[in-house]
């Protein structure tokens, strides 16, 4: 399983569980590379079966529908969906 880094400010631990094909997670992406913030990054999609089933049960806690992206910040809180207003605010940006 290949998580990837994206290197910025340190606003804390940031991780985006992503679809390579989801215009959403693109855009959030983007906003956290404009926004120059350091955060992590795994394109659900593109892992093998197993490796899928276990982030899928990581994501499932903290977002039931299991829907993307997903952004979990310092592993208690989550922002389900591209939401800029909430991310600003849980990042300090």
């Amino acid at each position: 399983m290949t998580i990837k880094h994206v290197k910025g400010d340190k606003k804390g631990d940031v991780m985006l569980y992503a679809l390579s094909t989801c215009v959403w997670c693109k855009k959030t992406k983007a906003f956290l590379e404009e926004m120059h913030v350091d955060f992590q990054y795994l394109d659900v999609d593109l892992l093998d079966k197993q490796e899928r089933a276990t982030v899928m049960d990581e994501i499932r806690k903290w977002n039931p529908a299991c829907s993307f992206p997903s952004l979990v910040i310092d592993n208690s809180r989550c922002i389900v969906g591209y939401d800029e207003q909430k991310m600003r605010e849980s990042l300090n940006l």
